[in-house]
């Protein structure tokens, strides 16, 4: 490990006490199996961004039930887009004197956590990010999915589905998160060598799904119906899908996301939606919570990758995301991400 982590928790020895007061009397038992107290139990903070995402909620659930499973003990905090609010959490961790710290950072412009990681450092305390990498800050480990790869299969699924020609309208989520820039690096390369072009860029600060919404509409506003709208997330796409329904194009142009929403596998089986990027969070976020309690403990994650985060190369674990069609949706998502009863509510 690159630096000194907390190790192991005092044990307490079992004790077995003999009385001898002034000749030979009965000894008292003293019980050998003494209780876990809870402040044998590893202690977990994790501060999301927020929950307006409909997948941060699934992670949470999913890393709380996994840690626990774990034998430790997850307190959540909820940052509400607050960057200020954030790093007011991560201090309250290491006031608390958690074990680790596990963050899903705040996506805003001028978003820093390095002074609040080191501090977490100095007490001590590994940090993970999860999701999206904090730049700059020298975390642990940044586990993620390979966010190249979902921009590559959001490219490559428009690029077949338009035959490699026309125009794109790109709303992507905010450069703020650092994910956002490696997703369109990927789908650019997907295009690379198509008549695709990409005739507006727009992002989606704090990202605000009715972005979607506005930027849709102004683009058909001002210039021709576009032939794909490329989407950050599957919130931005549904905005988009209502402004196209507005002007009866939905389901005439292209439309690409990702997460996996269910309103968004709702409408890629109506038609309105082409396709979205999966990405296991079940296995993203038990993963993470297995990697949480190994570096507590002070042990070697074993995870031997690793990735630059501006100024330092730091561990990092990938997960493969999955393009997700009308064509594959029961094979991949019904029964096991959404129940096929609500996917197909609107499909007679």
């Amino acid at each position: 490990m690159r630096r000194k982590k907390k190790w192991g928790r005092l044990l307490l020895p079992v004790i077995l006490s003999s009385l001898l007061l002034g000749g030979c009397q009965t000894t008292e038992p003293v019980d050998q199996q003494e209780q876990q107290s809870d402040d044998d139990r590893v202690q977990i903070g994790i501060t999301f961004d927020s929950f307006v995402i409909e997948r941060w909620q699934r992670d949470r659930d999913v890393f709380v039930a996994a840690a626990q499973e774990l034998g430790a003990d997850v307190n959540v905090q909820n940052a509400n887009g607050s960057i200020e609010e954030q790093i007011n959490q991560i201090e309250y961790f290491i006031k608390k004197k958690v074990d680790a710290i596990v963050i899903v950072q705040v996506a805003a412009e001028g978003a820093d956590l390095k002074n609040a990681v080191a501090d977490a450092h100095r007490a001590g305390i590994p940090v993970i990010a999860y999701d999206r990498q904090i730049m700059d800050a020298d975390a642990d480990l940044y586990i993620s999915f390979d966010n190249e790869k979902v921009g590559e299969l959001m490219g490559e699924h428009m690029r077949r589905h338009l035959k490699g020609t026309g125009e794109v309208l790109q709303i992507c989520g905010p450069l703020a998160d650092n994910n956002v820039s490696q997703i369109m690096a990927g789908f650019e390369s997907a295009l690379a060598g198509s008549d695709l072009k990409i005739t507006l860029t727009e992002h989606a600060q704090n990202w605000l799904a009715e972005t979607g919404f506005s930027v849709t509409s102004s683009y058909l506003g001002a210039m021709k119906e576009p032939d794909g709208i490329m989407c950050g997330n599957d919130s931005i796409a549904g905005q988009a899908i209502r402004a196209l329904s507005e002007h009866r194009l939905a389901g005439s142009v292209c439309v690409v996301g990702q997460d996996a929403d269910l309103d968004a596998c709702q409408r890629i089986v109506e038609g309105t939606q082409c396709m979205t990027v999966y990405k296991p969070v079940e296995k993203l976020a038990q993963r993470a919570a297995q990697l949480a309690v190994e570096l507590a403990k002070g042990e070697d994650p074993g995870v031997t990758q690793t990735i630059s985060d501006g100024t330092n190369d730091i561990m990092y674990e990938c997960l493969e995301p999955i393009a997700v069609t009308k064509e594959n949706m029961d094979e991949i998502i019904t029964g096991k991400y959404h129940e096929k009863s609500e996917i197909y509510l609107n499909v007679k």
